[in-house]
């Protein structure tokens, strides 16, 4: 069994009726449109500051990973129950597959346990390419994942020869 901490799962969505950050095509107009007035607001000055000062170009607001299918695409119950959780994690092993959420920060006094937001086991699991952190499903649609370098490295570390 493989652990991965996925941090915020925020990807970029490509599939038909579903805007970048993932919500739904023609809901939440209003809220939509006052928080893209904010976004500018905010986040142009913080992007040009952080640009400046880190060399660079930033992007305060970029999304990590990438999210490809069809409409009502099944990677898409697996994005549902992973983007609202505070610290989920990616649990796998040949025959299952599991999204969980767990407390941000461990303290033996809270025994709050972790949660199973997704599960998938064979024969209907889907393909997972953990060197390419790429879920596949048979309809197509796929999760590209992002990890940090540090988990990056720590998961697949290999001992020298």
């Amino acid at each position: 069994m493989v652990v991965a901490h996925l941090g915020e799962v925020a990807p970029a969505f490509d599939i038909p009726g579903r805007r970048k950050d993932g919500t739904i095509t023609g809901e939440r107009l209003v809220r939509r449109f006052f928080w893209n007035v904010l976004r500018g607001a905010v986040g142009v000055p913080i992007n040009v500051v952080l640009s400046v000062l880190g060399g660079g170009a930033a992007n305060l607001f970029a999304r990590e990973g990438h999210v490809t299918g069809p409409a009502n695409a099944q990677a898409l119950d697996l994005l549902d129950a992973a983007r609202p959780a505070k610290n989920p994690w990616l649990v796998y092993s040949e025959s299952h597959l599991a999204i969980i959420d767990t407390p941000l920060l461990y303290d033996p006094k809270d025994n709050t346990p972790p949660v199973i937001l997704w599960h998938a086991t064979q024969p209907h699991a889907l393909q997972h390419n953990p060197r390419k952190r790429i879920l596949t499903w048979p309809d197509g649609s796929a999760f590209e994942y992002h990890l940090s370098m540090e988990e990056a490295n720590q998961q697949f570390h290999e001992r020298p020869r």
